[in-house]
């Protein structure tokens, strides 16, 4: 079975005015680094979203929690321009043939860096999402922690692929070449075939 990526929480109505506000972003210095470990960052306002029993309820989160098993983390503005940065890498992801037992796609979404006064909505669109797709991982940052841990640019979206043990393979922040969207999946790849799968 196919890995679906859920990218619809970007796409509801409630947000769909984002894509006429404009921001000046500041440019930041990237602190992810190949071959060394993810940046520590923990996310404790919002954090990791869980559904149990029915129920949708947040904990804490915190890099940490990406060693263990070979990932992608998409790391996204809470706006619409943002999500369609790497469009081509969700379509991928979702059209892969990858063992879901061998890797895990985490998705951070900062509300912090939302359009004024839709951070609201896009954290429901997100537990809609989860709902939708139980097993897929996300993480709402609501003081957008990740972001200055990470120093990612605002109204972006970046993608860090890391291995069982945490340590960064790649990491982007913006929009992916054609190139590098090919990388990231060859590197999955890779990474996947080298680690026993999850139990």
């Amino acid at each position: 079975m196919k890995r679906r990526v859920p990218w619809r929480f970007l796409t509801t109505a409630g947000c769909a005015f984002a894509i006429a506000a404009g921001f000046s972003p500041l440019v930041q210095a990237l602190s992810l680094f190949e071959g060394e470990p993810v940046t520590a960052v923990a996310v404790a306002d919002r954090g990791e979203l869980a559904l149990e029993a029915g129920d949708l309820h947040y904990r804490p989160w915190a890099s940490e929690q990406l060693s263990g098993q070979a990932g992608v983390v998409l790391h996204v503005a809470g706006r619409l321009s943002a999500k369609d940065l790497n469009a081509r890498l969700i379509e991928a992801l979702d059209a892969t043939d990858l063992p879901e037992t061998r890797y895990r796609t985490t998705t951070i979404v900062n509300t912090d860096d939302a359009v004024f006064g839709s951070a609201m909505f896009v954290r429901r669109s997100v537990e809609s999402s989860k709902r939708d797709a139980p097993e897929a991982h996300f993480v709402v940052d609501d003081q957008g922690a990740v972001r200055r841990a990470w120093g990612l640019n605002a109204g972006s979206s970046a993608v860090v692929v890391h291995d069982a043990a945490g340590q960064v393979r790649f990491a982007k922040d913006g929009a992916l070449t054609l190139g590098e969207v090919q990388h990231v999946m060859a590197l999955l790849e890779s990474l996947t075939q080298a680690q026993p799968p999850s139990q």
